[in-house]
């Protein structure tokens, strides 16, 4: 099948009792069993371990995501920590230099102290990265495009080295959504997901996902989620799905609302620079054009002032934008990540990487353009 088929279709069957089309929301529990031991279906016993809501959701990310297997998550921080529960006190992992705040906070605060060390890094820095890995390296985490400074990384040139030292590599696609990016099939071995944003779509869920090559690897992770629990229940299973089905029409409408408001704020007199993958002048839009097959719908911006109270102004003025944390829904968003998103990363390392005060982060939605760009006209006047 190809992607817009699969969204709707892959890994997908019709109900065997009743023939429904969608996936009932199986909200139990636990299950029957016809002798100790012996459940009537033996995919089902307790819902902790699997729930035919959630495995309808997994074969969907598994196929959009051309995987082997797939976990659905209570959040995308329960996914990431999922994955760090493979490894102990002495193993090392690499990490993109900009990160989410929530995925920064989880890897410098949660598993600091069991003894797992952290390099951030410039993963376009081909050099500086190899020279991070040691024997003890187990991991490399990156986010392609990254939040919120939209960088990028390339994916099969990282995939090389990773192969070659024998490092589980993982990719957050939470950005790009896998209607723009397969890393997988770039040679990633995990991906990602805060499925709460561009999968489910409609801000009404928090729910997370995980997609890997191997199948091994993905019993070891699911055996890790059943032995701590961070499940999706059945009713927020049925709404990423739900919103799965119709991923590739909105992905698209973000992409071109994403691309007209990036020109827009880069022809702006009061605004400095535009970090959107799409425009030429991004320091990654060769690597976009490359991995991508579109350019998505967040766009970040600094205003010529440097000024956070500039930032704050806008976000204060803004109508048909909605000043909220998130993105990836079908309504526009805006952020300031140093005061919302990444204020749990220390203000020296904001500035290290270049999160500035005066930097706000735009989920671009599907409305009519031009009501989004008035609406940003009027805020910067």
């Amino acid at each position: 099948m190809k992607f817009n088929t699969k969204v709707i279709h892959g890994g997908q069957h019709h109900d065997p009792s009743t023939g429904a089309v969608m996936p009932p929301v199986y909200q139990t529990s636990t299950f029957a069993q016809t002798s100790p031991g012996q459940p009537i279906n033996p995919d089902y016993e307790y819902s902790r371990a699997a729930n035919p809501t959630r495995t309808a959701l997994e074969n969907a990310l598994a196929s959009i995501e051309n995987g082997t297997r797939a976990l659905a998550f209570s959040s995308g921080l329960a996914a990431t920590d999922c994955v760090l529960r493979s490894f102990k006190a002495g193993d090392e992992i690499i990490a993109m230099d900009d990160l989410y705040g929530g995925t920064y906070r989880m890897f410098t605060r949660i598993y600091k102290d069991p003894g797992i060390k952290f390099h951030f890094v410039d993963m376009n820095d081909i050099e500086k990265f190899k020279s991070l890995i040691t024997e003890n390296t187990k991991l490399v985490w990156v986010e392609t495009p990254t939040n919120p400074l939209m960088k990028l990384v390339d994916i099969q040139e990282i995939a090389k080295i990773t192969k070659e030292k024998k490092i589980l590599f993982a990719v957050d696609n939470t950005f790009a959504t896998p209607y723009l990016q397969k890393p997988l099939d770039l040679g990633a071995d995990i991906v990602m997901h805060s499925a709460t944003k561009y999968l489910g779509g409609h801000s009404d869920v928090i729910a997370g996902a995980l997609i890997v090559k191997e199948e091994a690897l993905g019993e070891q992770l699911h055996f890790q989620q059943f032995a701590t629990g961070a499940t999706l229940g059945p009713m927020d299973s049925f709404l990423v799905l739900r919103g799965i089905k119709t991923l590739h029409l909105r992905v698209e409408r973000h992409c071109q609302n994403g691309e007209k408001v990036a020109d827009f704020l880069d022809n702006h007199i009061k605004v400095k620079t535009v970090y959107y993958p799409g425009l030429p002048s991004h320091p990654f839009h060769a690597i976009a054009k490359k991995q991508m097959s579109g350019y998505g719908g967040m766009v970040s911006f600094t205003f010529v002032s440097g000024k956070k109270e500039d930032a704050i102004a806008f976000l204060e003025k803004i109508n048909v934008f909605t000043l909220a944390e998130s993105l990836g829904g079908v309504e526009s968003l805006a952020n300031h990540p140093a005061l919302m998103t990444h204020a749990s990363i220390p203000e020296d390392k904001r500035a290290a990487v270049g999160i500035t005060d005066d930097l706000v982060r735009l989920s671009v939605g599907i409305e009519d353009i031009e009501d989004l760009l008035e609406d940003l006209k009027q805020a910067l006047a």
